[in-house]
Parts: C-alpha cells; sequence; structure tokens
C-alpha cells in the first residue's frame, strides 16, 4: 500500500526556485535551437556555461532552504548529518 504525497502550498522561496528553474528550461531549450541552427561552438559552450552557473546557483539555494529545514519533512529538526547529505547529493 503506497500513500501519495499531499502537495504543500508553495512559499515564496520555492515560487523564486521555480521562477529560476524555468528560465533555465527556456536557456536550454536555446542551447537546442542554437544546435539546430549550427551556431559557433564558442556561442553554445557561453551558454552551457550559463547554464550550469544558474543551476548551480538554483542548487546553493535550495540547499539553503534544505538547511533551514527541508519541505520533504516539515516541523522535523534538520541534523548536520541530513546537512551532509545535502550538500554530497548537490555535488555530486
Amino acid at each position: 500500500m503506497t500513500t501519495e504525497a499531499v502537495p504543500l502550498p508553495l512559499g515564496p522561496e520555492e515560487e523564486k526556485l521555480l521562477k529560476r528553474l524555468r528560465r533555465i528550461e527556456g536557456q536550454v531549450r536555446g542551447i537546442q535551437k542554437m544546435v539546430e541552427e549550427g551556431r559557433e561552438c564558442h556561442d553554445i559552450l557561453t551558454q552551457f556555461a550559463a547554464v550550469r552557473s544558474a543551476l548551480d546557483t538554483a542548487g546553493e539555494g535550495l540547499l539553503e532552504q534544505y538547511a533551514l529545514g527541508c519541505r520533504a519533512r516539515p516541523g522535523e529538526a534538520v541534523t548536520p548529518s541530513d546537512v551532509v547529505r545535502a550538500v554530497k547529493l548537490l555535488r555530486r
């Protein structure tokens, strides 16, 4: 028997993260279009670097939220080992 997770209402930090992820999604679509159009490798690699930086920034923000008390376990204290695990996941 499995129980489905009930989505929690999104707060301002989650909305900010979703907005950032949508922007990244648009950047990735832009890279796809650049490849299809045969654009210069230098230009494409520049966009790759921008996407990677944007993902790093989003991940750091999510890590910060995790350290403050992740939504996955609302109300439970975040332990130092929880933070270490989250950092390791981000650095994979």
